[in-house]
C-alpha cells in the first residue's frame, strides 16, 4: 500500500540508493551494536541496518508507519517504538547507543537538545539535517552561522558534517538541501561548565541579541572588573567568543553566586 507523505510530520523519504550507501558506510554498523533510528519511514536506512545488527530499535509516530514496520520485522529483530521521540526516554535503551535518522527539519533543533540530556549514554549519532541547520552546529566563531547552537552542542560534542545532500535525493523533494553529520559525545573530563543550567543562561543571554556588545547583552551579570578577570574584552559580541569563554564566565559568574 502507497503511503501518503504527511506534512504536519515533517515526512521526506531518502530514496537516492547512493546516499543511503554512503550514510550506512559512514554509519559502520556492527553486529552486536545497539542502535536506535528515530524515523525510519519507508525504511531506507532501516533495511540496510536490520541486514546487519542482530536488533535495532526505531521510534516512529505514523501509526500507518509503525504498522508496516511490525508487519515487515519480527520483534526479535526490531523494537517499534510508537510516539514523539521529543517524549522518548533514551534511559530505557541500551547504554552505549548510536543513535541514527533522518529526522524531521521541523523538530530537529529541539530534538538534539533533548538528546544532548541523554549524551552520557550516547556513544555516537549520525544524522541527516538541513544543511543550514549542521552548518549552524558546526560554525566557528565570528561568523553568522556561529550561535546558542553551535555553542551548547559543542560544548557536549565533537562534530563533523560527512556529506552534503541535495533535495532531489528525497520524495517528496524538501524545499532545502541536507547535510549528514556525525555526533561524538565529549568525554566527561572534557564538560567543565559548574552548571549546566547556568551555562545555557549566560550563552541565550549572550545570543539573545547577538548584534549587542558583551557589555550590553551580559549588563547586570558582568562588570567592568569582572571582564578585567576573565580576561575578555566586554566591546566583543557573543559571536566573537570560543565555547570555552562562555564556559568561563559560566564558572566565574556561579563561583560569585549571580547564577
Amino acid at each position: 500500500m502507497k503511503h501518503i507523505p504527511r506534512k504536519r510530520f515533517g515526512q521526506h523519504f531518502l530514496t537516492d540508493q547512493a546516499v543511503i550507501a554512503d550514510i550506512v558506510a559512514a554509519i559502520r554498523p556492527q553486529a552486536d551494536d545497539a542502535m536506535v533510528e528515530i524515523g525510519p519511514g519507508l525504511g531506507a536506512l532501516t533495511a540496510p541496518l536490520a541486514r546487519v545488527l542482530r536488533h535495532l530499535h526505531v521510534i516512529e509516530i505514523d501509526r500507518d508507519i509503525v504498522a508496516r514496520l511490525i508487519q515487515t520485522y519480527p520483534p526479535d529483530r526490531l523494537s517499534v517504538h510508537a510516539g514523539d521521540v521529543l517524549e522518548f526516554d533514551f534511559s530505557l535503551l541500551p547504554r552505549a547507543l548510536r543513535v541514527v535518522g533522518n529526522l524531521p527539519y521541523n523538530i530537529s533543533t529541539p530534538l538534539l537538545f533533548h538528546l544532548a540530556r541523554h549524551a552520557e549514554r550516547i556513544r555516537d549519532m549520525h544524522f541527516m539535517l538541513q544543511k543550514e541547520v549542521v552548518e549552524r552546529m558546526v560554525a566557528l566563531p565570528g561568523g553568522g552561522d556561529y550561535g546558542r547552537l553551535s555553542v551548547m552542542l559543542q560544548y557536549r560534542f565533537d562534530m563533523q558534517l560527512l556529506l552534503e545532500v541535495g533535495r532531489d535525493a528525497f520524495s517528496p523533494p524538501p524545499q532545502v538541501d541536507s547535510a549528514v553529520v556525525r555526533m561524538l559525545p565529549r568525554p566527561q573530563a572534557q564538560l567543565t561548565a559548574a552548571s549546566q543550567v547556568g551555562l545555557e543562561q549566560v550563552v541565550r543571554r549572550a545570543f539573545g541579541q547577538r548584534r549587542k556588545t558583551l557589555r550590553n547583552s551580559l549588563a547586570g551579570l558582568l562588570e567592568a572588573e569582572d571582564y578585567a578577570a576573565l580576561g575578555i574584552a566586554p566591546r566583543l559580541r557573543a559571536e566573537n567568543l570560543a565555547v570555552a569563554d562562555f564556559v568561563a564566565i559560566s564558572n566565574y559568574l556561579a563561583q560569585k553566586e549571580k547564577l
